[in-house]
């Protein structure tokens, strides 16, 4: 068998009268066929598939809420599905029980550009919502890479390649509608622009994973699109110079909307995958947006500064058309990866620290990274200190598996001491609960399952994510 992680979980008992009551409601909609169960308990983590024992398939809020009240009543598992491209496994069936798949809530329900807001259902996936604002002169900018949906974004805080300029989903989430466990439907924030108003039960559910409720509506912040945007490439000796020059530049304050890190074997990969001639040394790839003249106030600053490290003087894609096939590589890049070592199988994680130990925390971690048995590369949302590892290895071999979750365990421990944390934007799922103690304490996981027993009481809600099972008990 391939490697991979693999659980040893009990599934949860599913009444026949529960599949009974959900196939007379939904028809055609509901399904217990082999190869849709098996589309909905895999994704892009390790893990070995997990499958649900039925799907739903839910077209509006009071249908999820209906399919909460019957798995509450009976006590089953309910785990909300997106598109599936989570890599910590978020959407696994651990226990069994019913996949809720919401890609059939997809409706951009009321824009309004006055107030520069959007609101959403959650099956509305990323590329679709700025297809359809493009006549209004706004844009959403979180981008995760993956065309995921608004849902699965704000259930796992998503961020992406312009959060150093715009922030994560955790800023622009401004209102939720979400079906609690037992069915009840409530609707945290509001379209204001700030509120002091009770607890932020809005950024409770953003980030909670579909452990806390099922989002069922979104309310966004959007923003004008730019007046002038200009991207370019520096390509530097070192990687120390690359993430040095990182540093500076946000040190400095200058505004840039996105800069990302590759590695050279991440040049390497993405040339070969997306036909392009890239420098095969590390690069920083850069966004500046703005009116013309801060543009390349900008960008000036920028260079000045790369210059200072080595870097070479930037190539520039001053097209749409140009930009648009660079960041298309750069969003490819997991896919060019795994060309690196034909029929590999990756492991992929990520960290996130304080800008001033970026660069300690990166060259510790190549340098370990050098001496693995197998390929990898790095690359990175180094604008807000966040980077991501990806090692390729043989699937045949446990011992390049077990190495590499070895590595893995060692770079959450170095960015946690760091003062930082074990995800920047994967998520905890199943692949990082063995960090949670470690990075929020024995009294905070604690709050953390108070909380969990407080919306969720019978544990149906997305079970086995997120918090260990020993902070479940008692």
């Amino acid at each position: 068998m391939s490697i991979g992680l693999e659980l040893s979980c009990e599934r949860r008992f599913v009444p026949q009268a529960l599949l009974d009551a959900l196939a007379s409601r939904f028809g055609s909609r509901f399904s217990v066929a082999q190869s849709v169960r098996e589309h909905h308990g895999t994704d892009e983590s390790p893990y070995q598939p997990m499958l649900p024992d039925a799907v739903v398939f839910a077209e509006s809020t009071e249908e999820a809420a209906y399919v909460a009240r019957l798995c509450n009543e009976h006590k089953v598992p309910l785990i909300p599905f997106g598109v599936g491209s989570s890599l910590e496994g978020h959407v696994l069936a651990v226990e069994g029980g019913i996949s809720l798949d919401l890609t059939g809530m997809n409706a951009i329900l009321k824009v309004n550009p006055e107030d520069l807001t959007v609101t959403v259902q959650p099956g509305v996936t990323r590329k679709q919502l700025n297809e359809e604002i493009r006549d209004t002169g706004l844009f959403f900018p979180i981008d995760p890479g993956a065309d995921a949906t608004i849902g699965g974004m704000s259930a796992t805080r998503a961020s992406g390649t312009n959060a150093v300029r715009y922030g994560t989903m955790r800023e622009n989430v401004l209102a939720l509608e979400v079906v609690m466990a037992d069915g009840r439907i409530v609707r945290p924030g509001s379209h204001a622009r700030k509120s002091s108003s009770g607890y932020d039960l809005t950024r409770i559910f953003v980030g909670s994973e579909g452990t806390l409720g099922i989002i069922t509506e979104i309310t966004l912040r959007l923003y004008p699109q730019p007046e002038a945007i200009s991207a370019a490439i520096c390509n530097f000796p070192t990687l120390s110079a690359a993430v040095e020059s990182v540093i500076q530049i946000i040190q400095m304050g200058i505004p840039v909307a996105r800069v990302e890190f590759m590695d050279e074997w991440a040049v390497k990969a993405t040339n070969a995958y997306s036909k392009l001639n890239l420098r095969e040394s590390p690069l920083l790839l850069f966004e500046f947006h703005g009116s013309p003249a801060s543009v390349q106030e900008q960008a000036e600053a920028v260079q000045d500064i790369a210059r200072d490290n080595g870097g070479r003087d930037f190539d520039w894609a001053m097209l749409p058309e140009e930009r648009s096939k660079l960041w298309t590589a750069r969003h490819h890049a997991y896919f060019a990866g795994l060309q690196l070592r034909p029929g590999s199988v990756a492991s992929t994680t990520d960290v996130c620290v304080p800008i001033s130990c970026l660069a300690d925390c990166v060259l510790e971690t190549a340098q370990e990274l050098d001496q693995a048995p197998f390929p990898y590369t790095i690359l990175g949302h180094v604008g807000d200190g966040n980077f991501h590892v990806m090692m390729l290895l043989d699937p045949d071999n446990p011992s390049e598996w077990e190495e590499s979750q070895a590595l893995n365990r060692r770079l959450a421990e170095r960015a946690i001491r760091m003062q930082g944390t074990c995800t920047g934007e994967h998520g905890i799922g199943l692949h990082k609960i063995e960090f949670m103690q470690l990075e929020h304490g024995e009294n905070g996981l604690a709050l953390m399952a108070g909380l969990k027993k407080t919306f969720d009481p019978n544990n149906i809600l997305n079970p086995g994510k997120m918090l260990p099972a020993k902070s479940m008990q008692g």
